[in-house]
């Protein structure tokens, strides 16, 4: 049975129709049109579908929707400020780090979250920051250099 819920994504309020055990991911993509995160693998392994969640990188492909109540949602759309990117999303196109793409949303939320925590990581720290969105282009130095550059961005 459906329920009203009210999701706070990126600093705004929305209020959904739909199943409490509905993913969050698909909430995101269907009814608030936002597809910065991506379907992956379903399972929670591969990054692809990676969020904000109050200020940590979480999965949201099996998250019940139901769960976020009360908690500040950010997604790749809501990093840019106006028409100014994040640090990291400018990083990673002065990098040129993405090939396909397919994991930069997760690579880029990964970053966000790693940088807030630790504003100058060292590279074993940015590789286990990263280490739950998966690449399979081969890009992983670019967006190693990237997170780097945003590192030296953010002060």
């Amino acid at each position: 049975m459906e329920t009203t819920i009210q999701l706070y994504v990126n600093g705004k309020m929305h209020t959904v129709q739909v199943h409490p055990s509905t993913p969050l991911l698909y909430v995101l993509r269907n009814q608030l049109a936002l597809n910065g995160p991506k379907y992956g693998c379903g399972l929670q392994q591969c990054g692809a579908c990676m969020v904000l969640l109050n200020g940590k990188a979480e999965p949201s492909c099996m998250l019940p929707v139901s769960a976020v109540n009360n908690k500040t949602i950010i997604t790749l759309e809501g990093l840019a400020q106006k028409d100014t990117l994040h640090p990291v999303q400018e990083a990673f196109v002065q990098e040129q780090a993405a090939q396909c793409g397919y994991c930069m949303n997760g690579m880029v939320i990964s970053a966000v979250a790693l940088l807030n925590e630790n504003p100058k990581p060292s590279d074993a720290e940015i590789r286990a920051g990263l280490e739950r969105s998966l690449c399979r282009c081969g890009t992983q130095s670019r967006i190693i250099k990237a997170v780097k550059r945003a590192a030296n961005i953010k002060g």
